[in-house]
């Protein structure tokens, strides 16, 4: 039996990101984010369709607070800090397609 020492191998590599897949992951993580934070302050959550209106969605503006923060540490960005119009998602749909978009 021989041993051969081989050098390592310093090359950079592809590394997997920690981030959820943003073109598949992105809308379901969004959703379990509000289901988090609803039960994290005490909130009945309305289910969570695409059409629902997010001031009926059970949540207030603290909740909200939270989950762009939160979205913002895991994801490494802020659409609302980002975006260059004005404007504030109306529906879930509208939500996750904020985040989505230019992604």
């Amino acid at each position: 039996m021989t041993l051969v020492m081989q050098e390592p191998d310093f090359r950079p590599r592809e590394q997997d990101s920690c981030a959820p897949d943003v073109k598949t992951g992105l809308k379901p993580a969004i959703l379990a984010k509000f289901q988090d934070v609803a039960a994290a302050q005490g909130k009945t959550l309305a289910p969570l369709t695409d059409d629902l209106v997010l001031l009926e969605s059970g949540l207030d503006s603290l909740c909200f607070a939270i989950i762009v923060a939160t979205l913002e540490d895991e994801l490494g960005y802020d659409p609302f800090t980002e975006a260059e119009d004005v404007y504030f998602p109306v529906t879930v749909a509208d939500f996750v397609q904020f985040y989505e978009r230019d992604r």
